[in-house]
């Protein structure tokens, strides 16, 4: 399995497609395998898709050093570099959007054109859902149930309802390698740290931000946000869709592809 040192850690990655760069950073205890299969095959078609574990997620290693999403965005300008990829096209999803505007604001060199899907600028600034905690308790003894959990955050009712084999490949690939309990606790820690607010019109990378206005994990109030702050940022909300943007992904997909070609 393809690993490289990046700094303290060994980043698990793996290259879909050909063509200009395209670095996808992915969420909360996510890795790689949660990307949607249909947008990693429609956006390969015309880019290099770079796609890895964050640190502690996945086949990643977890180091030693406290998470904030400024490290994890570290990782993610190391491991560019690692691969020889001086500038790419980003594209976050939902803590990945974070790690996202941490590398286009500390390595703007590096970010030609920036996608944020489902996410926000930080708690500070930012809107909250309702409380609900995690399970995370049975992250190493019942994986599936803590699984089946988030991705009913991640989809809307309607979806679960209709597409029943959807939701259950997406069980699948989120078993396929489910974080530990510490790092799921590190990586949610640092994204309670992070904030990005005040610095937003910074970003210099022509910004495309996408977001479901049924997501509950994030409110669609957060596209309208940081799009305020950041310099002539386009904003996409997609009228049926969760977090996870499945109800509405060809539109999605649509969207990024007609903004990287710009």
């Amino acid at each position: 399995m393809p690993k490289v040192k990046v700094g303290d850690v060994n980043i698990y990655y793996e290259v879909r497609g050909e063509g200009e760069p395209l670095l996808m950073i992915m969420g909360l205890a996510g890795n790689l395998d949660w990307w949607d299969p249909w947008m990693v095959s429609e956006l390969s078609k015309g880019f290099k898709l770079i796609l890895f574990d964050n640190r502690g997620a996945g086949r990643s290693d977890m180091g030693k050093r406290p998470f904030s999403i400024k490290l994890l965005a570290d990782d993610a300008a190391a491991l560019m570099d690692a691969l020889e990829v001086p500038k790419a096209n980003v594209l976050g999803f939902s803590m990945g959007g974070m790690i996202a505007q941490e590398l286009a604001l500390n390595y703007p060199e590096k970010v030609k054109k920036l996608v944020l899907c489902s996410t926000f600028c930080g708690a500070r600034k930012g809107v909250l859902p309702p409380p609900q905690p995690v399970p995370i308790d049975e992250l190493e003894t019942n994986p599936r149930r803590v699984m089946e959990f988030m991705a009913r955050t991640i989809f809307t009712e309607e979806f679960v309802r209709n597409n029943p084999r959807a939701f259950e490949d997406m069980i699948r690939r989120m078993l396929k390698a489910p974080i530990s309990k510490e790092a799921f606790l590190q990586q949610f820690n640092a994204i309670l740290q992070f904030d990005t607010y005040d610095r937003l019109p910074q970003i210099r990378a022509p910004t495309l931000i996408v977001h479901g206005k049924k997501d509950i994990l994030l409110p669609v109030e957060n596209a309208t946000i940081m799009a305020q702050r950041i310099p002539n940022a386009r904003v996409i909300i997609l009228e049926n869709s969760g977090h996870g943007l499945a109800e509405d992904i060809d539109k999605a997909i649509s969207a990024i592809l007609n903004f990287l070609r710009e």
